[in-house]
């Protein structure tokens, strides 16, 4: 599997809201590594469960032809002293060897080997609601608030005193909360790496704060060792803006966005030099970056959201924020002059929801009254980052302005609030929230196009030491069923024909319930498969013709690469599609609304995000009307 389907293997987790529950502990010093040495360790699912599930998973998405090759290839792999067999006892080994025999070989495959730009194809997006602030008073107090909740949560993490969270009673591995702050993604000729400093004797105590393309450094902790207040740090951002109102400034911010070679290859020429390599460890060091957006040009308010949205995933280009970025810094706040804000993230060290766990604790946090008005105690002027800029630098910068601003053209993004319902709906129906979403999803494809696809959804494996995600494959026997029945003029008006209809949702949405446990308890077939096809890779042995037939190619060509990120917050995290023709969609359902967010390529003429969004609309409503206008059956679904 090569780098450009790897991309979106690595999105966002989810599952259903219900089941996060923090619980917390009081501050046990090493408490972290006790609870992490608790963990179970990922396991190598059984080899002819996985060969079975994978034929399953294909019925669907291929013809009975290609369907019956794949079956004898699928054979010849799983025979008894076969090739399957030797891979699965390598597999096997490693995981009795490591902490978990995935999460090195993920990390390098689905994000550091991969060579596409991180911005739109790797880093997720999230949109927070407008805030009510018009100016620059108002934007940089509710940032000084924002980064005083930020350092609230760091604490939390520096002490080891975070809630442990819990999904279906099942304590989670907490360790992607250790990995968001202080760290940074550097580019390298064939894969990157990451930084973490906040293992480091001496821990940053600064932050980046990004205005018009100039880069500061502000410590925000005292002399003592406490954080900065709100009035504090408010002040320290007005010197920030007051010393950086020039626009004219080259914006160095933007070598982040170009494709990992190039940006490698810019990255040894700027830091040749001694005050350029300083300014770029100062960023890498820092805990987070704050950046305080130029306004965007004002639009209507139905298609707000989704220009936010664009503003959080790319910055709106060169002429607009794009240069107001560190895209290799793990967290990045965007605040804007018009009330706008969000954050973008680098998707490697981490996944959704710790980074939503995260904004949750923030936004709850910026709501509290201030309690104590600090002592005006002068403060250090926060220091500029210098940079030179070589004629060399400055030709870096032009090409990667050009390659982005083709980037931001082609993204089509479309943010939806669904107004109708939201979850409480189909848990009155008793069926999972996440489930039926999936089906309507299926269904509005199914719509447009006439055939179901290879759906990627994420899940969870926090349950296991080190755990990232696997695939929810949510096109099934069952999704096909149902969604070709659905429309099937057949089986119209008439009420025996409707229920015929419900059953076959409600089997679907149970199908579906039933792969998400599957996959978090670590039995889904995608990282399996690929960690065989990894284990032929460093065995030395040639490749299975399992990984090299079409039927493998269509199962990993996700056109549909979904997630779904819950939080408190009414807000919406946003990510590119993985495969040229396909779409990216994310999903917050709240109790009586879900937000979306779903995005295609404009160079990809059979997609459209707004045609995505009408149809899965009509999906959900049909959905509805479909439970509703059929008497319920005497048997009570459990989802």
């Amino acid at each position: 599997m090569h780098g450009a389907m790897l991309a979106f293997i690595a999105r966002s987790m989810a599952k259903p809201s219900g089941w996060l529950k923090p619980v917390a502990l009081g501050k046990l010093p090493g408490r972290y590594l006790a609870h992490q040495e608790g963990l179970p360790h990922l396991p190598v699912p059984p080899l002819q469960q996985t060969l079975d599930r994978y034929l399953l998973a294909l019925q669907p998405i291929i013809s009975e032809e290609e369907w019956t090759h794949t079956k004898g290839l699928v054979d010849e792999f799983r025979k008894p002293g076969g090739v399957g067999e030797r891979l699965q006892k390598g597999l096997e080994r490693r995981a009795r060897k490591t902490e978990n025999w995935l999460s090195d070989w993920w990390l390098k495959t689905a994000y550091l080997e991969y060579r596409l730009p991180v911005v739109v194809h790797s880093s997720p997006g999230v949109v927070l609601p407008k805030q009510d602030f018009l100016d620059q008073q108002g934007q940089l107090r509710f940032a000084a608030k924002l980064i005083e909740g930020i350092l609230d949560f760091k604490t939390m993490i520096d002490n080891e005193t975070l809630p442990v969270e819990y999904l279906g009673g099942k304590p989670l591995c907490m360790n992607q909360y250790y990995q968001i702050l202080s760290s940074c993604r550097i580019p390298g000729q064939k894969h990157d790496s990451v930084v973490n400093y906040a293992k480091g004797k001496k821990p940053p105590s600064h932050i980046t704060v990004v205005h018009n393309f100039q880069f500061f450094e502000l410590d925000v902790y005292s002399s003592d060792g406490s954080p900065l207040t709100t009035d504090q740090i408010f002040i320290q951002l007005e010197k920030i803006w007051n010393t950086s109102l020039q626009t004219n400034k080259e914006p160095i911010g933007i070598l982040t966005t170009n494709h990992r070679n190039s940006w490698a290859k810019a990255y040894n020429h700027l830091i040749k030099d001694k005050t350029n390599k300083e300014s770029v460890r100062s960023i890498e060091k820092s805990i987070f970056t704050v950046c305080l957006d130029s306004p965007i040009p004002r639009v209507s308010d139905d298609i707000y959201k989704s220009r936010v949205a664009a503003q959080m995933l790319h910055g709106g280009g060169s002429r607009w924020n794009s240069g107001n970025r560190w895209f290799d810094k793990t967290l990045q706040f965007i605040v804007a002059e018009d009330g706008s804000c969000g954050l973008v993230y680098e998707h490697a060290p981490s996944e959704g929801p710790p980074i939503v766990a995260l904004l949750d604790h923030i936004v709850e946090y910026t709501k509290k009254p201030q309690l104590v008005r600090s002592p005006m105690i002068p403060l250090p002027m926060p220091k500029k980052l210098r940079f030179n800029i070589t004629p060399e630098i400055k030709n870096d910068i032009e090409k990667a302005k050009q390659n982005l601003n083709i980037m931001v053209q082609d993204l089509d993004i479309k943010v939806m609030v669904f107004h109708h319902f939201g979850k409480n709906f189909p848990k009155l129906e008793k069926i999972s929230p996440d489930a039926f979403i999936q089906m309507a999803l299926q269904l509005a494809y199914y719509r447009m196009y006439g055939q179901v696809c290879a759906t990627y959804e994420s899940a969870s494996l926090r349950m296991f030491r080190l755990g990232r995600t696997d695939t929810i494959r949510s096109a099934s026997v069952d999704s096909l069923k149902f969604v070709q029945a659905m429309d099937n003029p057949s089986k119209q008006l008439c009420k025996s024909k409707n229920q015929e209809k419900v059953e076959l949702l409600r089997r679907a949405t149970q199908a579906h319930r039933a792969y998400t446990d599957m996959a978090i308890k670590g039995n889904a077939i995608d990282r399996h498969l690929l960690g065989m096809k990894l284990q032929a890779i460093e065995d030395l042995v040639s490749m299975p013709e399992l990984f090299m037939d079409t039927a493998y190619a269509v199962a990993m060509h996700f056109n549909l690469s979904t997630s779904q990120v819950p939080a408190k917050t009414d807000c919406v995290m946003c990510f590119g599609p993985v495969v040229p023709d396909g779409y990216g969609v994310c999903y917050n359902p709240m109790d009586d609304h879900i937000n979306f967010a779903m995005s295609a390529y404009n160079s990809c003429a059979e997609t459209n995000a707004a045609r995505l969004a009408h149809y899965l609309e009509k999906a959900l409503l049909d959905m509805r009307l479909l439970l509703q206008s059929t008497p319920k059956s005497k048997l009570l679904h459990r989802w």
